[in-house]
């Protein structure tokens, strides 16, 4: 019998109005989830009245005086160098759409825990309750002094784009979008090895994008960076393509730059012949346009939970699949690139994430896999503990060899 579902609120009253048991009973989930998922914890003792001068007044008050005086020494006397703040406004959680701030508190803890769990990187999960671009920059921008680094989570397009471009532009930290940034590292990292496995180079390929959004979008921009044969991306309506009259100021740009072969019309003919198949878009690909690709094709049908094709179907005609679900082999996971990008750019306080760290952080867990190079393993697991540290290394190289490193 399915439980009610109610508002838990503490062990002993959660849906005790409704009549209902708490939802803890019922769903490992909840149980999980009681309470939150994460809570600061000291890394100092504060013990007695000298510990306490010393974490607190009177101690405190000398460190501040020299931050004062000399800003720069926050990122040494403070967390600072090493909190990232995890921001949303509720409007892309996941699977789920625009559901708020409140209800996307769970994933935003999940984020700022895998942050940890991964990069080493403390994070702080911060929900807004508002939608408007400049209302999120203003925000974001008064609370940067306490953070190394913003993450943008969860926040639909094309606002998306706009928010990540105006806060770069005011912050001098690190401002990154991981649904299209990450996805996108992960993305080219399978790529490059499904290339290799087959004896081809990027150049070689022809691929096509299901899906114009931010991860779309992330996409092609970082496959046209690494040098891809060709691209194009298919929306709603078809194919982007400079002929169209009703494209977005966003997928303008994109037509811009992608689709060198002028293709137009369906994704579905846009498929026939193409090496590649990138789904970011959820929906259903016809399994007749998946048998249309080239021989040898890769097909990343990266929508959760149900792919735009399913593995049985793509493995009848692909040499290479994956998806964002973890109980298939390749799985293309944003966790696999954010921990260690950040760890990396925060450990020499970078200004910025250029477009050549992201690049370098594909390559980097590109690498991992190594000579383990297979048809069902051609991206690392999150829990490969080599992962994290070569994506940070990598990350912290190309700060510094492109200039945005100030340490």
């Amino acid at each position: 019998m399915a439980a009610e579902i109610v508002n838990p609120r503490s062990d002993s009253d959660a849906g005790a109005e409704a009549g209902a048991e708490p939802l803890d009973t019922f769903d490992p989930a909840f149980a999980l989830h009681r309470g939150g998922k994460m809570a600061v914890q000291a890394t100092v003792p504060v013990r007695d009245k000298d510990d306490l001068s010393l974490a607190y007044t009177p101690g405190v008050a000398k460190v501040c005086s020299a931050i004062a005086e000399q800003p720069e020494l926050v990122h040494d006397y403070t967390w600072k160098s090493s909190v990232v703040a995890v921001v949303t406004d509720g409007t892309a959680v996941l699977g789920l759409g625009d559901i708020g701030p409140e209800a996307s508190l769970p994933v935003m803890e999940g984020k700022a825990i895998l942050f940890k769990q991964f990069g080493g990187v403390d994070a702080v999960p911060i929900a807004l309750d508002c939608t408007d671009a400049d209302d999120i920059v203003e925000t974001v921008v008064r609370l940067a002094p306490s953070f190394g680094g913003v993450n943008l989570e969860d926040i639909s397009a094309p606002r998306c784009f706009e928010i990540e471009r105006k806060l770069q532009e005011r912050l001098d930290i690190p401002v990154f979008h991981d649904d299209q940034h990450g996805t996108a590292v992960v993305t080219l990292a399978a790529l490059r090895n499904a290339a290799r496995l087959s004896g081809r180079t990027l150049g070689e390929l022809r691929a096509v994008i299901s899906g114009a959004g931010a991860a779309g979008v992330a996409i092609a921009k970082m496959l046209v960076e690494a040098g891809i044969g060709d691209v194009a991306v298919a929306d709603r309506k078809g194919v982007v393509s400079a002929d169209r009259d009703d494209l977005t100021p966003v997928k303008r740009e994109l037509a811009g730059f992608t689709n060198k072969g002028g293709l137009s019309g369906s994704l579905e003919a846009a498929l026939a012949g193409a090496d590649v198949f990138i789904g970011v878009s959820g929906g259903t690909v016809p399994e007749p346009a998946v048998a249309s690709m080239a021989e040898g094709a890769f097909v990343f049908a990266m929508a959760n939970p149900n792919p735009e094709v399913h593995p049985d179907v793509a493995h009848k005609y692909a040499a290479v699949v994956a998806t964002g679900r973890s109980d298939f082999p390749n799985q293309i996971n944003n966790v696999l690139a954010f921990p260690g990008i950040f760890a990396g750019a925060l450990q020499v306080r970078a200004s910025r994430i250029t477009e050549g760290m992201k690049l370098a952080a594909a390559e980097a867990l590109a690498s991992v896999v190594g000579d383990d190079l297979a048809a069902d393993y051609v991206i690392p697991s999150p829990f490969d503990e080599r992962v994290a540290p070569a994506v940070t290394a990598a990350v912290a190289a190309a700060a510094r060899a492109e200039g945005v490193a100030r340490r």
